[in-house]
């Protein structure tokens, strides 16, 4: 999402050694082509699975070639190397660690992919199975990394080369072969005042914790990124469960597609995060770019496009994202400056199987002691019954059987720092975060929240209800 009134990037001197993979997904046993740039005569590239901890798996040793940067919308095009991936590595998030002196022994395995990131001379690649080896399918988000990644002087929200009116149809490209995208590269927006250890948008602030928490509690997972969900829909044949987390914003029309396939023929979604599917992205024909039309004709520069009507590429103006996900970022909202009042889910039907655990009680508050609502999240419409309980109305595109199992209305007056996107009833009516789940052939949860990720590892009753969620619809 933007943030129209406080945005600035990370800026950083040239890189002593930098490269970006020629895709950002591999099968193993397969070959990755891997692009470096360094004026030294040598380089090392060394490769981490990401997990409990990080697992040192492989180094590479090359000579050296200088090429330069180009823009954000170009294929960089710089040296090739490539890296056969062994068949037997395990299916994952692999972090690459360049280096532009090649002698001597790896460094001491980082801990944690926080220890890793950079906003350079890091390549992040998702090594998938070449035969399922798990009931559960982890969804990368590689669209969302890249339409925040800076790298060549623009994103998706912006660019150098566009300094007076949004592009010429309002639509943006940005291309996936440049460093970026996940880890490394320049980011855009402002720190997290609630973990400011690492930028918003990366694989190591919303992915890396929700995985590394999966596996320490024994959960077997497989990977994939949105790129091969988008090419490859049998990629999903033989799981039980598709999990999101964190900010997985950006879909394709093919990766939506074949997400409601999935879901139809009764295949199980968990989204532990928000803002999810909000805007739709086209891929180029070979896989290496994205393209965005978010401002309707006659938008002018600094105009908010989530304030705006008829911006071509919001799913909820063509295709309501509610329909897969249940809710949508127009019925939520968004704080991205600083520190934000404290905000929970007000549980309702805590009788629920995905509670069991937990000791909350109806009217309780989940996570409220760690502001776990924000710093986007996402909702559906709704109503009070005669006993007070909040009910989805279906008239966003939600399914009727959208059962909400939390709420949290969030501050309307702008004091509260809260942002809001525009919507069908012209900005009336509740907004909030509602935490819930609905069956259609399968069933998909939707924690809501952007920030469950960074509560997970802080609050014992989030861990409850993920592992529930996990547990039953694995």
């Amino acid at each position: 999402m933007p943030d129209p009134h406080h945005d600035t990037a990370a800026r950083t001197a040239a890189p002593a050694v930098d490269g970006y993979p020629a895709r950002p997904g591999v099968r193993a046993g397969d070959t990755l082509r891997l692009h470096v740039s360094t004026r030294a005569r040598r380089f090392r590239v060394d490769v981490y699975r990401c997990g409990v901890t990080l697992r040192h798996m492989a180094a590479l040793e090359a000579d050296g070639s200088h090429a330069p940067a180009r823009r954000h919308d170009e294929d960089w095009d710089w040296p090739g190397h490539d890296f056969p991936v062994p068949a037997d590595w395990p299916s994952g998030v692999y972090l690459a660690i360049l280096r532009a002196d090649a002698d001597g022994p790896p460094e001491p395995a980082p801990k944690s992919a926080e220890a890793v990131d950079a906003r350079a001379g890091r390549m992040l690649f998702v090594v998938t199975p070449r035969v399922p080896a798990a009931r559960i399918l982890y969804k990368v988000p590689i669209f969302t990394y890249h339409a925040y990644n800076e790298s060549g002087g623009g994103c998706l929200y912006r660019s150098i080369h566009h300094r007076a009116t949004p592009p010429p149809g309002g639509t943006r490209i940005v291309d996936l072969r440049r460093p970026g995208g996940g880890i490394g590269g320049p980011v855009k927006g402002r720190p997290d005042a609630h973990d400011p250890r690492t930028p918003r948008q990366t694989f190591a602030h919303w992915d890396a914790p929700f995985i590394a928490w999966l596996e320490a509690n024994g959960h077997t997972i497989d990977y994939c990124t949105d790129l091969d969900l988008h090419t490859t829909p049998e990629i999903l044949d033989g799981y039980r469960l598709l999990l999101s987390a964190g900010h997985d914003e950006y879909w394709s029309a093919p990766t939506r597609r074949h997400v409601t396939a999935f879901r139809d023929r009764g295949g199980n979604i968990a989204v532990f995060g928000a803002n999810t599917c909000w805007w739709r992205v086209t891929v180029a024909e070979d896989g290496t770019a994205l393209a965005c039309t978010k401002f309707p004709p006659g938008a002018v520069l600094g105009a908010d496009p989530d304030g705006l009507r008829g911006a071509p590429d919001h799913w909820w103006e063509s295709e309501p994202e509610n329909s897969l996900i249940g809710v949508s970022y127009r019925n939520g909202g968004g704080h991205w400056l600083g520190p934000r009042t404290p905000l929970g889910f007000t549980v309702q039907h805590a009788h629920h199987p995905l509670f069991a655990g937990t000791g909350l009680r109806d009217g309780d508050l989940l996570g409220a002691e760690h502001a776990l609502v924000g710093y986007e999240c996402d909702g559906a419409a709704l109503r009070r019954d005669a006993r007070g309980t909040a009910v989805a109305t279906g008239e966003d595109g939600a399914p009727v059987d959208f059962t909400i199992l939390g709420v949290a209305e969030l501050p309307t007056d702008p004091a509260a720092g809260w942002y809001h996107a525009v919507r069908e009833d012209g900005g009336g009516g509740v907004r909030a975060a509602t935490l819930g789940l609905y069956t259609r052939g399968g069933t998909v949860f939707t924690a809501a929240t952007v920030d469950w990720p960074r509560v997970l590892p802080l609050d014992r009753r989030v861990r409850v209800v993920t592992e529930n969620v996990i547990r039953t619809l694995s």
